[in-house]
């Protein structure tokens, strides 16, 4: 029997499936890495802590496939992030996440002088410190030194590869989300290049996502268990493929995930600009361009609820032996939709869709006496939705009313949460059984490179039957009227964000 892995390095793990063929998943492994924040708005990472954790396991899963080899692996990972090579391919930096937001004064800079906005005509990119482009003039501005010693700028896939096997490539996806590569012509762009101070042959060499390629080291096929011929296929970023796993392939269709962060996105056929700059635009393949909005503060907010609000409840969801989490979608359900007028902008780590504002901040507003915890953790369930429906609000505006809703993530194994959404989005929510979205797609784009198949669209065979929550008519009145509010105040509080984000800054330490 013949296996392809699908492999996603994200932002706090990697993960790898084990896939024969025909779909089926014969093996999971999931593998961990910090997160280094050792000065405020840094978010980075070690690459070859990651680069570790990629060989772990690859290794577990391969070590399941016990009658057959691994012919393929297809890769996903993370976008927008950034790592200074020298001459000799030795990590300069650690790899820097789209969450650092160092380099903010140089995209707020950008936003004002309008020159941030003709980039994004000719890229695609939002102005947003999350993207390469306003890394790099981070460090020609505040590192030179390591600015001018780099030989190669390269995010965290194409160092991963590189590794494996001494090739240096980067596919269009991620080289998209970089900011550096024009989204009309899939080149990287020269007027962005000359922006930032480099130079073309600083990049990898730019190539199909479906691309494939032999030759991993004999040292790491030997402690994985692979055979030296197995494929390497470049694969896409986690946000092409998450879409693509669920089947959003037509114009109009939109993909929902929730997982740590968040995104809407959907494909259209060719570039397309938000005169807003609220959406991303990427070329993905021919003919195909993503376009939607990134959230930072998907499950990572209700991850922060959990852990400080409700603390003593997950000692008694031990002793119960149910899921903490599960307990606290049990809570959530006791209060009615709308939380009884409390609403919460979840903006815990500043945001991306639809602020552009690395310095917002979340809040809880409404509050009075009648509220309890139970309250606080359904708002939070519900501003995380009222964020996205935000962002939909604005893909809308650009490609029109969505034909229909498919969600992923963790957050689909949530009845309460799932149905929420469908109420506010006051549509059809379908979620697929197969909720691996981005492995799937991954496996997938490896099939195609292989030449076993052809056409996107056949990715809906293997994503097994589907699950539709229908809104309910009886709480769109709560939610209707609750939600202009929620848009005034996400438009009146930004005035403040920067005076206290700059007070956070200045004052919070761990002296006292």
């Amino acid at each position: 029997m013949d296996y392809i892995i699908g492999i996603d390095v994200g932002t706090t793990s990697t993960k790898a499936l084990l896939y024969d063929t025909d779909g089926h998943i014969y093996a999971k492994a999931n593998k961990g890495y910090p997160l280094y924040q050792d000065t405020p708005d840094m978010a980075e990472e070690d690459p070859d802590e990651i680069f570790n954790a990629t060989v772990s396991a690859l290794q577990e899963v391969t070590g399941k496939a016990k009658d057959g080899q691994v012919i393929a692996i297809s890769w996903s990972a993370q976008q927008h992030s950034l790592i200074a090579l020298d001459k000799d391919f030795k990590p300069l930096t650690r790899s820097l996440t789209w969450a650092d937001n160092r380099s903010g004064q140089y995209a707020a800079e950008y936003k004002e002088n309008g020159r941030g906005f003709d980039m994004y005509k000719r890229t695609g990119l939002p102005v947003h410190p999350m993207g390469p482009f306003y890394k790099l003039l981070y460090f020609k501005n505040e590192q030179p030194d390591i600015f001018n010693q780099a030989a190669y700028w390269v995010g965290i896939k194409e160092y991963i590869i590189w590794k494996y096997t001494g090739v240096l490539k980067e596919e269009i996806s991620m080289a998209a989300a970089t900011g550096l590569l024009n989204m009309k012509t899939a080149k990287w762009d020269d007027v962005a290049l000359k922006e930032v101070g480099i130079k073309r042959e600083q990049l990898p060499e730019l190539v199909d996502t479906t691309d494939k390629f032999q030759g991993i080291k004999s040292e790491y096929a030997k402690v994985i268990g692979l055979d030296k011929d197995v494929y390497f296929v470049m694969g896409a970023t986690d946000g092409a493929l998450s879409t693509i796993g669920v089947g959003a392939i037509e114009t109009g269709v939109l993909a929902i995930n929730i997982g740590t962060s968040a995104a809407v996105r959907t494909f259209v056929d060719n570039p397309r600009v938000d005169p807003k700059a609220r959406l991303y635009c990427y070329p993905i393949m021919k003919g195909k361009y993503l376009i939607g909005g990134p959230i930072n503060n998907g499950g990572i907010v209700l991850n922060w609820a959990h852990d400080s609000l409700f603390g003593g409840e997950q000692e008694a969801a031990k002793l119960l032996n149910i899921d903490s989490y599960d307990m606290l979608s049990k809570i959530a359900a006791t209060v009615p939709a709308g939380a009884d007028g409390l609403i919460f902008h979840p903006y815990l780590g500043g945001e991306r869709a639809p602020l552009w504002d690395a310095n917002a901040r979340g809040s809880f507003f409404g509050l009075n006496r009648k509220h309890t915890r139970a309250h606080m953790i359904r708002a939070v369930l519900e501003g995380i939705m009222y964020n996205l429906y935000s962002v939909t609000l604005a893909l809308k505006e650009v490609t029109g009313d969505p034909k229909a809703i498919l969600a992923a993530g963790g957050f689909a194994r949530s009845t309460l949460w799932t149905q929420m959404m469908a109420d506010i989005f006051e549509n059809d929510i379908i979620i697929p059984e197969s909720y691996e979205s981005g492995s799937l797609a991954a496996m997938f784009l490896a099939k195609m490179a292989l030449g076993m198949e052809d056409n996107l669209e056949d990715i809906k065979k293997y994503m097994g039957k589907e699950t539709v929550y229908k809104p309910n008519e009886k709480v769109f009145a709560r939610y209707r009227k609750l939600i202009p509010i929620y848009l005034r105040l996400s438009r009146d509080l930004s005035k403040e964000y920067k005076g206290i984000a700059d007070y956070q800054r200045e004052f919070t330490d761990d002296d006292e």
